[in-house]
């Protein structure tokens, strides 16, 4: 998994996406990647899945917030860098929220 790969290589970005006890992703992180929404900026109100790659990517250039929404963000960036937004499909259905048209 990216979060235990980058935690091992003492790189860990994901803050709060590892389980303590076993070390592996917690699937409602990625539960909140889409119900959570981004708190500031141009992208205020837009849920953190549906954040423009382009603006993952500055973020993970300058640094991402701390705390949880920092752990968000760069888990969505990873997701969407390596291509894995697909994985987010089932959990957009579960809340009724579907990808935006590009």
């Amino acid at each position: 998994m990216i979060c235990h790969l980058a935690c091992m290589q003492n790189a860990c970005i994901f803050e709060g996406c590892l389980n303590q006890d076993d070390r592996l992703m917690n699937p409602e992180k990625l539960e909140l990647l889409i119900t959570r929404e981004m708190p500031f900026g141009k992208y205020k109100g837009r849920i953190i899945a549906d954040l423009p790659g382009p603006y993952l990517n500055w973020f993970a250039r300058e640094g991402f917030p701390h705390g949880e929404l920092g752990g968000l963000l760069a888990l969505m960036q990873e997701i969407d860098h390596n291509g894995l937004s697909e994985l987010l499909e089932p959990l957009r259905a579960k809340h009724g929220k579907p990808a935006p048209r590009h």
